[in-house]
């Protein structure tokens, strides 16, 4: 069975995640979080016939789905092909970092005065702590992104959640140009723990500075992979 036949057959289980009327809105929300989850590489062609009898619903639901991701820039229409999930170009890496910084910085920026409530984000850590633990480095990839969802759902915007849920999917894209998903995410779980014990101590300044600098490693890690492959 190959990857791509796996990762179908894993929607027959969020078919119980939509009603009898399941709306497009709600398909969508479930293939972003499979692109955000690694199930669909870059370049995979997405099946209309097996999608919707997998999810149970009409073509003209996921059709609509397809069009809602494509807007978002996950998946891309080609013509007389089908619908496939994007490849992102370095252009679109920087410019994914460029607005993490604006968002995620500017949540802890203002975040106000301590203490804060941390218990997301301490449960998005033990997550990676567990994955690494068993070896599951996807999952790994997916607690990191969790991690950062979580950060920024502090600042209490359900605007800017929507929006980092898009553009993290998005990253995650992004991602499938590293060779070695341990030698990438490892290294990044003990720097979500720094950040939060900054929070914990209440130094969102400090925590501010390593998200800075995280984000600028994480930036040039990957776009060093992009043009490894280029080249």
């Amino acid at each position: 069975m190959t990857d791509t036949q796996d990762s179908l057959d894993g929607l027959a289980d969020d078919r119980a995640l939509l009603d009898r009327t399941g709306t497009a809105e709600r398909v969508a929300e479930i293939l972003r979080s499979r692109v955000a989850e690694g199930y669909f590489p870059p370049g995979t062609q997405l099946s209309e016939k097996a999608i919707s009898e997998r999810l149970g619903v009409s073509r003209n639901t996921l059709r609509e789905a397809f069009r809602l991701l494509t807007h978002e820039r996950l998946l891309e229409h080609a013509l007389n092909r089908g619908v496939f999930v994007r490849r992102l170009s370095v252009d679109d890496l920087h410019d994914i970092y460029r607005v993490r910084r604006l968002v995620e910085c500017a949540t802890l920026r203002g975040l106000g005065a301590p203490p804060y409530d941390l218990a997301d984000l301490k449960d998005a850590v033990a997550l990676g702590e567990r994955a690494a633990k068993e070896e599951r480095w996807r999952e790994l990839g997916t607690a990191n992104i969790r991690f950062h969802e979580r950060l920024v759902a502090l600042g209490g915007s359900p605007r800017t959640d929507e929006l980092m849920r898009r553009i993290l999917a998005e990253l995650r894209l992004a991602f499938h140009v590293m060779a070695d998903p341990r030698r990438f995410h490892e290294p990044y779980l003990p720097r979500n723990g720094e950040i939060l014990q900054a929070l914990v101590a209440g130094d969102a300044p400090h925590a501010e500075r390593l998200l800075g600098r995280y984000l600028d490693d994480s930036r040039s890690q990957v776009a060093d992979a992009y043009e490894r492959q280029i080249a």
